[in-house]
């Protein structure tokens, strides 16, 4: 279950994660080539966790991937940041329920006919409380 909007040039989509966790081997796909109208484009690439109070850690290692208009596929290792050294949640949220967001690439060259993907790369073999994932791709202007 996802959703997605496109914009213009923008894209950005949520993924749900499913109710028993996010397994270590689950990788998202965000596949943005039918909402854009340019396929190759210079652009800034975010990631956003929507996660609950029974989230039990501090952080959550991701890895991201996307390719580039010749071809070149790029993996990059992004650490969100989720609470403080006092275990306070960093996100915007209400209820038990937030949201942070970290930024991949500022200025990546980005080929959209190509799936964005994503896994988390915690120690673990199942992620709890990690309710939706989210990739957003804008054209730097």
């Amino acid at each position: 279950m996802g959703a997605c909007s496109p914009g213009h040039n923008d894209y950005s989509c949520y993924s749900t994660v499913a109710d028993e966790g996010w397994a270590y081997g689950d990788t998202l796909t965000f596949a943005p080539d039918s909402m854009l109208n340019d396929s190759v484009m210079t652009a800034a690439i975010k990631i956003a966790v929507r996660h609950d109070n029974n989230y039990p850690y501090s952080n959550l290692w991701v890895e991201v991937s996307h390719s580039s208009p010749d071809g070149v596929s790029r993996r990059d290792t992004v650490n969100i940041p989720l609470a403080d050294v006092y275990g306070r949640w960093l996100g915007n949220g209400f209820g038990a329920d937030y949201q942070k967001e970290a930024v991949v690439a500022e200025n990546a060259a980005v080929d959209m006919r190509r799936p964005v993907t994503v896994r988390h790369i915690m120690r673990v073999d199942t992620l709890h409380g990690v309710e939706q994932v989210g990739v957003s791709i804008v054209p730097v202007r």
